[in-house]
């Protein structure tokens, strides 16, 4: 089963909602995806925590033979806001809620992976998943950022209604 970005956005919308502790409505947005347009006007009033997905990248992995894997290398991240960042209790408390809403997030990909309507983590690669603590000191903002990878085959067989084998080009 094929998925895409936009399945993947909705996904992570859909576990920013049914978080009790992340809590995006429509109304009170706790999701963002790390777009530049997002970035530049919607991250300048941001509802604590947010959970920010970024693009991925993807590559190939062809192994000489007709299995091709598709690896794309993703991440997200889980923001919350201090008042004073002197107050270091207050900064690894908030660290340490940020950890286990991201170790919630883990656990329910986990799940969801074998659920079939879920199809843009069906090939979540659990192995795959590197978390960091982050901090900006400049807009206050601490947090946690996951990576991840999805490997998923991709087909090597030409689609002819792509293709018009009668088009040439001459110079």
């Amino acid at each position: 089963m094929k998925s895409n970005f936009s399945d993947l956005i909705q996904y992570f919308r859909t576990i920013a909602a049914q978080h009790v502790d992340i809590g995006h409505t429509t109304t009170e947005k706790h999701f963002y995806r790390f777009e530049l347009d997002e970035v530049l006007t919607g991250l300048k009033k941001v509802n604590y925590p947010a959970l920010i997905l970024e693009g991925y990248r993807y590559s190939l992995l062809d192994k000489l033979s007709d299995n091709v894997m598709k690896e794309r290398s993703g991440a997200f991240m889980l923001l919350g806001h201090l008042n004073d960042i002197g107050d270091y209790d207050a900064m690894h408390q908030l660290w340490d809620d940020l950890e286990m809403i991201c170790d919630d997030i883990i656990v329910r990909i986990k799940s969801d992976k074998r659920n079939p309507v879920a199809k843009a983590i069906r090939d979540f690669d659990l192995g795959s998943v590197n978390v960091a603590l982050i901090a900006n000191e400049n807009d206050k903002n601490y947090g946690i950022r996951c990576t991840f990878t999805i490997s998923s085959p991709l087909s090597t067989d030409v689609n002819p209604e792509k293709w018009n084998y009668t088009a040439n080009i001459s110079h």
